[in-house]
């Protein structure tokens, strides 16, 4: 019987100190293989300690220093701000006031002609009814800019003075609509870079060109590639002059021409601006 007791209490202690050396095992590793919460808080937060407050051993204060990283803070927003998204505000800051200086007008030029202007973001719509045609005209400022490849300013003048000025020169889309007819005329519009500007004495020739016609729905913002487009690449000039003549009888001129750079323009540098101060509460998560 003491034989038994003793047998059984061998087992007893064999047991415990298993049980002890399994549990053991596994303390130091789930906190770096399991991806949990539970477990990467722990460590995170340890990483702050031994930074903040000094580590055990020379080598830990070195591995975990920050010194040469980018700072960033966290507010109620949510958000990461950084060094560089202050620096990023700073300039933002300075941009939009420099804009700001050069913008001629707080309002849009109107146009003359008796047109009505609708905006829907960046893009602009010019209505105005002739003998009960009414003629639309539909341009996105988006894209609008052309690039600059003037040559360099030559020696002895300031850069400032020969800077030329940023214009919008869109593409448009004249929409011609007759009450009785079932379709629209349209005539899909652009601005040749070489016809924008002319110099003095020089024979004033149109500033805009139509580059295709064709009959759409009314009203269809989407361009039906199954209706036939002409295009007028290869047109006979007799035909093509008598279709700018159309256009200009319904007000579509190069007075308007002149007149929609100066809008889109105008519309351009103001998304401009309240583009850059979105970009600026963005950042600063306002």
């Amino acid at each position: 019987m003491l034989k038994s007791l003793a047998r059984a209490v061998g087992t007893a202690v064999r047991f415990s100190t298993a049980t002890t050396t399994y549990r053991g095992l596994p303390l130091t590793r789930p906190a770096l293989c399991t991806p949990c919460s539970a477990t990467s808080r722990p460590f995170t937060r340890s990483l702050w300690m031994m930074n903040n407050n000094g580590a055990s051993s020379g080598y830990r204060a070195k591995l975990f220093s920050t010194k040469g990283l980018n700072q960033s803070v966290s507010c109620g927003c949510g958000g990461l701000h950084t060094e560089g998204d202050k620096a990023f505000v700073d300039f933002l800051s300075d941009e939009i006031k420099e804009e700001k200086k050069i913008k001629k007008t707080s309002t849009l030029p109107k146009m003359s002609g008796g047109w009505e202007l609708e905006m829907n973001g960046t893009e602009a719509k010019l209505v105005r009814t002739v003998s009960g045609e009414k003629v639309a005209v539909t341009f996105n400022v988006n894209n609008s800019i052309p690039p600059n490849f003037e040559e360099e300013a030559e020696q002895g003048q300031k850069a400032e003075e020969n800077e030329p000025e940023i214009t919008s020169t869109p593409n448009f889309v004249v929409e011609v609509t007759k009450q009785a007819a079932k379709h629209s005329l349209v005539f899909d519009c652009h601005y040749p870079e070489d016809e924008v500007s002319h110099a003095e004495g020089e024979e004033e020739s149109d500033i805009f060109a139509i580059r295709e016609v064709s009959f759409q729905p009314e009203g269809d913002g989407d361009w039906k590639e199954t209706a036939y487009t002409l295009n007028t690449d290869s047109l006979d000039w007799a035909l093509y002059d008598h279709l700018m003549d159309f256009l200009a009888d319904r007000g579509v001129d190069n007075t308007f021409a002149d007149e929609l750079i100066e809008l889109s323009t105008a519309i351009e540098h103001q998304e401009y601006i309240k583009f850059l101060e979105d970009l600026s509460g963005f950042v600063k998560c306002n």
